[in-house]
């Protein structure tokens, strides 16, 4: 059977008969193993998220940098503030750049804080082999 204007709603492609084969009924739609497949994604990711927390986010050691100051050619002076578990210590890594960024001193600072306390402000004074732009800690973790 051909397709007339009679049967043809206004405004849809005509196609001539035969020519482009036949039509395809809408498929069945399967929102069952979508549901499950984005359920799976959502657990899986979940457990990423969980693995990489526990092996680079501590908030057990954090550090704030509170000012640099004493910018000399050989110098920098950080003052930083370290939290710890309570009357534990850690260690951290200092660095200075330079107005092009390149790093001009690294060093390990190890803080300690008294019984029952949380946090360890600390001023370090880095040496460095060129004009340090800025100071900074880059992390802080337990000791070895």
């Amino acid at each position: 059977m051909s397709e007339t204007h009679a049967t043809i709603p206004p405004g849809a492609p005509v196609f001539p008969p035969g020519r482009y084969g036949r039509r395809r009924e809408p498929g069945r739609r399967r929102p069952l193993v979508a549901g499950l497949l984005a359920l799976g994604l959502a657990a899986v990711l979940g457990l990423v998220t969980v693995r990489l927390y526990q092996q680079y986010g501590s908030p057990e050691y954090d550090a704030t940098v509170i000012t640099y100051t004493g910018i000399t050619d050989t110098q920098v002076l950080v003052d930083f503030r370290v939290t710890v578990p309570p009357g534990g210590s850690a260690v951290c890594v200092l660095r200075a750049r330079d107005r092009a960024g390149a790093e001009v001193a690294r060093e390990q600072v190890t803080v300690t804080a008294r019984p029952g306390e949380r946090q360890v402000t600390k001023q370090h004074r880095l040496a460095t082999s060129g004009r340090a732009f800025i100071g900074e800690v880059l992390r802080c973790r337990p000791p070895t």
